[in-house]
């Protein structure tokens, strides 16, 4: 390190997930404050990553020790050669001791793993004085937390984000009442896209990192991943790139962005962008403030008359909503988050979500997207991968691993509660009402997938049966008890009351037939 006969007295700790350019430290110049960001083994391997995901973060961390250095801080950038065999702790201490520092700083991680070892760093660094800042990143402080959500209580996403509404004054009007006189449109954004909505679709915004460098220093350290690797990375790693994703957004994309967000389809070479703003590995890795994406979007909403009331309030509350929610359903239940399994399931996930190798139309799709891209919207997410291992009753630590590993926005605060929580109901229902449940007949409703699929979606019990549809009641029949008190759910237990008996018999064989040739569909 060209700067070690140089004296600090503060180290500085920046994760991959605070790539922050905003943040007040760096407002202040001190040839005395050195910036650690260092890309470690124990981060790259905690979870089997995509491919794309650990070039995402290492390009980003190197682009912001780069940026940083050129506004003039001391940055010591260590790389996988560097840190080899070292956990984060041992890194920041071995810096620390090097350079004799007095103090050392941390901003607040968003991981419970992650604020395990700073708790453990804290009382290890005898040598030196250890402060944890905040992040500057979300809308709701780290300390507003507990007035919002209970531990092992259902908090609904609606209230907080109406309350969320009020308090930042968001698409509201000077009256106080929501802007348009509602607060949620979300009916007004279940379209599916027909034939002459696939030609008009804008094509996404890709990005031509070179990750050649990244590729070959991943493989040198045999670190484990999935999914495709490119040369080139299409994803943002800068602050600017971060920016030019959200005007691309703002433009071309928000303007039919509610319509269409819970859609699917195969038929256009744009099926994986669709109207999605992309922006979520840049939030989460804190390159772009959600604060102001909100406002941008808003704005070219003002300016904008092909963007409508529902389009912009679909957005903002993803990001309001969903985002600042899950945060908090997060630290409010950990580490008992990682212990729920309300429903005791325990199936093995099967092979094909590594590979896509499946006949179901709609899972090799969406597996395939994710491999190919480490990414899938939340459609895919919910009503796809996750419902399939919901009605199959796939062990949730190996759902979350997959999640967490194969998404490039993917860390745990915002994967957990969603799989978990939103996607498996192995919370028992802290944050959904209901089991987000569906059989063939609603992927047929929201998608193009069914008419080229293997299975027959309006079949039940024949060889050629969508397995989603006998899997769904299997499920539904198993778990009656706990859901048919639901006022949401009792009225469906009807529909299969009034089937003849020899009806539900051939469905339930043929469920059973679908689990016990899981590793075949």
């Amino acid at each position: 390190m060209k700067n070690s006969h140089h004296h600090y007295h503060t180290l500085r700790v920046i994760l991959g997930d605070q790539l922050n350019a905003a943040h007040s430290w760096f407002r202040e110049h001190d040839q005395g404050i050195l910036y650690l960001i260092a890309e470690l083994h124990p981060e790259a391997t905690y979870v089997k990553h995509h491919i794309q995901k650990l070039c995402a973060f290492f390009l980003a961390m190197e682009h912001f020790a780069t940026a940083l250095k050129n506004a003039n801080h001391p940055v010591c950038y260590l790389t996988l050669d560097e840190t080899k065999n070292q956990s984060l702790e041992t890194v920041i201490l071995t810096l620390a001791a090097k350079h004799k520092v007095v103090n050392i700083e941390l901003q607040r991680p968003d991981e419970y793993r992650v604020l395990q070892q700073y708790r453990s760093l804290e009382s290890d660094a005898t040598e030196h004085s250890v402060r944890m800042v905040d992040s500057e990143h979300f809308l709701l402080s780290f300390d507003d937390i507990p007035q919002h959500f209970k531990p092992k209580h259902s908090v609904r996403m609606e209230n907080f984000y109406r309350k969320m509404r009020q308090r930042f004054n968001i698409l509201m009007d000077n009256d106080g009442q929501p802007e348009g006189g509602q607060w949620n449109y979300d009916s007004a954004n279940r379209n599916k896209l027909k034939a002459t909505d696939l030609n008009v679709i804008p094509a996404p915004l890709c990005f031509q990192h070179d990750v050649r460098h990244l590729l070959e220093r991943i493989e040198r350290h045999d670190i484990a991943s999935m999914g495709r690797a490119e040369p080139d990375l299409l994803w943002p790693v800068t602050r600017q790139d971060a920016l030019n994703l959200l005007a691309h957004f703002c433009e071309h994309l928000l303007p039919n962005f509610g319509r269409f967000q819970d859609s699917m389809t195969s038929q256009t070479p744009h099926s994986w962008s669709l109207y999605h703003s992309r922006l979520s590995f840049a939030l989460n890795s804190k390159l772009i403030n959600p604060k102001h994406v909100i406002k941008s979007a808003i704005t070219a909403y003002h300016e904008n008359d092909d963007i409508d009331i529902a389009q912009i309030e679909g957005f903002v509350r993803q990001i309001l909503g969903w985002r600042e929610y899950v945060r908090g359903m997060y630290w409010i239940n950990m580490p008992d988050y990682k212990e729920q399994n309300a429903l005791q399931a325990g199936r093995d996930l099967p092979a094909f979500f590594w590979n896509g190798d499946t006949k179901m139309h709609c899972l090799s799709n969406a597996i395939g997207q994710s491999l190919d891209y480490a990414y899938a919207h939340h459609i895919q997410r919910l009503m796809v991968t996750g419902n399939f291992c919901l009605l199959t009753e796939i062990q949730p630590e190996q759902v979350d691993e997959w999640y967490l590993g194969i998404y490039i926005d993917a860390l745990e605060w915002v994967e957990l509660p969603n799989t978990r929580g939103m996607s498996q109901f192995s919370d028992g229902g802290w944050i959904a009402s209901k089991p987000y449940t569906a059989s063939g007949s609603y992927i047929h409703k929201m998608s193009d997938y069914c008419s080229s699929c293997h299975y027959k979606v309006k079949e039940k019990t024949s060889e050629q049966a969508c397995p989603l549809n006998s899997l769904y009641w299997h499920f539904m029949v198993k778990h009656r008890e706990r859901l048919a008190e639901n006022p949401r759910i009792g009225m469906i237990y009807g529909n299969w009351d009034k089937q003849d008996d020899a009806q539900k018999h051939a469905v339930l064989q043929r469920a059973e037939w679908c689990l016990d040739n899981i590793e075949t569909l």
